[in-house]
């Protein structure tokens, strides 16, 4: 049997992932379900994929996995299911897809037609489970939906390149559970345009001139431990999925604060790269 997966901004003080389970486990008794997260800022598109985007590829192959964000019904937010990299996703058509499949495309998209079964305005309830227990049946796509060949997509999610090929203008897409602040400009894109030359990173009034591997390259060890004073410092690194990232080392919400309250920078804010 199939792994199902719940990516949803339902949160869990109502009674909306429990019944989404106890659906899935109506059809399927044996089922395994799997939460990635319920926690998705609410209507938030480029968090959720991101998030799934970094998660699915630690799932085997033929996962189903099914995206409750944004998710009602309209002539604008059709629903969508499609086989991607051996997976399954099921989805609102808003734009989240584009994120996941910007470097792998779909292998079979279709949009879903069995909607003369909606009861309530809960469509990942009504439509979503069906699907997936259909596809964790051994169900193929055809026989819930009409084949389509694009998806909705989301400018946001790509960085812009200026016509001299120097510099990278991007934006914070998402801010992590430390306050760190990840930006849509991935390795690869900051390789293939910097072509190793020198650069300088700028976010807002700070700027760095080196983007570290890993956290504690920020820690000089001939210091001794008990006159090192490296919390709280100010990093650019790329993450563990390979997007640039700034960071305050050790950073806490609660006390040294993050880099997303230290640099005062939010959701959509400009991350900019200049190559020299």
């Amino acid at each position: 049997m199939s792994l199902i997966t719940l990516t949803t901004d339902f949160g869990i003080k109502d009674h909306f992932v429990g019944a989404v389970k106890g659906a899935i486990y109506a059809e399927l008794n044996d089922a395994r379900i799997v939460d990635i997260s319920h926690h998705i800022s609410p209507f938030h598109i480029t968090e959720t994929a991101y998030i799934l985007k970094n998660a699915y590829q630690n799932f085997p192959k033929g996962s189903i996995h099914i995206i409750g964000v944004d998710s009602e019904l309209s002539i604008e937010n059709k629903h969508i299911a499609l086989l991607l990299d051996g997976h399954y996703f099921i989805c609102p058509d808003n734009g989240i897809i584009s994120m996941i499949a910007s470097e792998i495309r779909p292998e079979k998209i279709v949009e879903i037609t069995i909607h003369n079964n909606i009861i309530t305005s809960f469509n990942v309830l009504d439509v979503f489970v069906k699907v997936a227990c259909h596809i964790a049946r051994g169900g193929t796509l055809e026989v819930i939906g009409k084949k389509i060949e694009g998806y909705k997509q989301l400018k946001e999610v790509h960085p812009f390149i200026n016509d001299e090929r120097n510099q990278i203008i991007g934006s914070v897409i998402y801010i992590d559970n430390y306050g760190n602040i990840i930006s849509n400009i991935s390795k690869k894109l900051f390789n293939d345009i910097g072509k190793g030359r020198s650069f300088e990173v700028i976010a807002r009034n700070y700027i760095f001139d080196k983007i570290l591997q890993k956290y504690n390259e920020i820690v000089n060890y001939d210091i001794p431990i008990e006159n090192r004073q490296d919390d709280g410092k100010k990093l650019a690194i790329f993450n563990s999925a390979n997007y640039l990232e700034i960071a305050i080392y050790k950073s806490n919400l609660k006390t040294v604060g993050g880099a997303s309250t230290l640099l005062g920078l939010n959701y959509r804010d400009t991350i900019t790269v200049r190559f020299k």
